[in-house]
């Protein structure tokens, strides 16, 4: 079992103390650390036996654990790269979601924007995922290529369609505006954020994903296990892009209203981009809490071969996020 997984196996059992181990790993001073300063903190966690029995207690081995969690892949021990680090996600998100949502002029524009942040947010996916899955057929690298770029594609096409109906049949009334722009991208973003996690990792429970005992021996791989995995991810991912878009939408319905934003229509994007970022920054720790890093499964819900190689009641597996 990888450090970081150990890690959630003792502090990851309930939903509040993962609520505030992610505001640390979120940190984006973490970001400033270079690989050498990684890999310092892995020694030291790996050299170090007490780091598991009191991880927090010391606040030089709890940094080392935050730099860890927030750089370095939970199924590989690779760090993970720069832009797709959890603590990177925010930052480059955030714009991504907001201008892919403006009403542009040419919908070739708006599927450049929409492209561009499922591309994005499916490499985030692809990265922080499971790593233990092994395609059979095709190398693992060409079979995810190929699953992202048709899931991204498809998307992108899927969320600029509204504004190509609108241009291609003028559909110009206020009523049809605020239905296309306004209500319809709430479900149709979290859904397609749902696809883009379950294509791009599908080959997790098409293949299946290493499952193991509490004492992180590797039991076997169930496809069960798979689905769970990609399943509460999506779940996560829907929760965190849909209440990105329904609650400024909310807030802005009412705060337009006021005196300063009549006289002061231009400050409306604005306004819009920095509750689009405080929502999605108050929003993403709570997606990556609501389902446990180490996840759980019961020995009776696995595949035939599984349950003959072990007697343990619950096996554990690697999430990802």
């Amino acid at each position: 079992m990888d450090l970081n997984l150990r890690f959630w196996s003792v502090e990851g059992k309930s939903f509040f103390q993962r609520y505030l181990h992610w505001l640390d790993i979120l940190d984006p001073t973490h970001l400033l650390k270079s690989k050498n300063d990684i890999e310092d903190s892995r020694l030291l966690l790996e050299t170090n036996p007490q780091t598991l029995q009191e991880p927090l207690r010391n606040k030089q081995v709890k940094q080392a654990w935050m730099l860890s969690l927030s750089s370095v892949q939970s199924g590989t021990g690779e760090i993970i790269p720069f832009a797709f680090r959890p603590p990177a996600f925010l930052p480059i998100v955030t714009p991504l979601l907001f201008t892919s949502l403006l009403p542009h002029r040419e919908a070739k524009h708006m599927f450049i924007w929409q492209f561009l942040f499922y591309a994005y947010t499916a490499g985030f996916t692809i990265a922080n995922g499971n790593a233990t899955a092994k395609a059979e057929d095709i190398p693992l690298p060409q079979k995810q290529l190929l699953l992202c770029t048709g899931t991204v594609f498809y998307a992108a096409s899927v969320g600029t369609f509204p504004t190509f109906a609108m241009k291609r049949y003028g559909l110009n009334s206020p009523t049809v505006k605020t239905f296309y722009r306004r209500i319809l991208p709430i479900p149709l973003v979290a859904g397609l954020s749902a696809l883009n996690v379950m294509i791009p990792r599908g080959v997790e429970f098409e293949d299946g994903i290493e499952v193991m005992d509490k004492n992180g021996n590797v039991i076997g791989v169930s496809q069960k296990a798979g689905m769970k995995a990609v399943r509460e991810t999506a779940l996560s991912r829907a929760a965190l892009f849909g209440t990105a878009i329904l609650i400024p939408d909310s807030l802005l319905y009412f705060i337009k209203r006021t005196h300063y934003l009549v006289r002061n229509p231009q400050a409306l994007p604005g306004m819009r981009m920095i509750l689009t970022f405080l929502v999605l920054g108050m929003m993403l720790p709570v997606s990556f809490s609501i389902f446990p890093q180490l996840g759980k499964i019961n020995r009776d819900d696995l595949e035939t071969e599984i349950l003959s190689s072990t007697e343990e009641t619950e096996l554990f597996y690697n999430r990802g996020f």
